[in-house]
């Protein structure tokens, strides 16, 4: 996919916003989770966003931001004595993902707030062309 024009740059940012709310809402899902091992334990994930630019960038000066992928984060599950847990080990212990919820939250308001300046930009470049539309009649 190229980048031509603002509403490309535009297109590119609001999906990768897109993706980094989908991984909140996943890690928010998993607070909490259990799990009888540290591999299988849930550990929470982030997109990792790289500078795309246009085929012409030095004449257009456009450049966006794409998801190159996304990663876990490298957090140890915390070990927690629940004998009576029916996923508990034999030693009693069962291991709880790392999702801290306020971290979340905030990344949640974060992503959305960069999504919704990007359509506020959209909607202001939308109305700008109809005005000059409509002074060329």
């Amino acid at each position: 996919m190229s980048i031509n024009n603002i509403f490309d740059v535009a297109g590119r940012a609001m999906s990768a916003q897109m993706v980094r709310l989908n991984t909140v809402a996943s890690n928010m899902a998993n607070a909490g989770s259990v799990a009888t091992t540290a591999d299988e334990a849930y550990r929470p994930m982030r997109p990792i966003f790289a500078t795309v630019y246009a085929d012409k960038t030095t004449k257009s000066g456009l450049s966006s931001v794409e998801v190159r992928d996304v990663v876990e984060l490298d957090r140890e599950p915390v070990r927690s004595f629940q004998p009576d847990h029916p996923l508990a080990d034999a030693q009693g212990y069962v291991f709880e993902a790392v999702v801290n919820r306020d971290e979340e939250m905030v990344e949640m308001m974060e992503a959305s707030r960069q999504y919704q300046n990007t359509l506020e930009v959209v909607t202001t470049l939308r109305t700008l062309m109809s005005r000059t539309v409509k002074m060329g009649q």
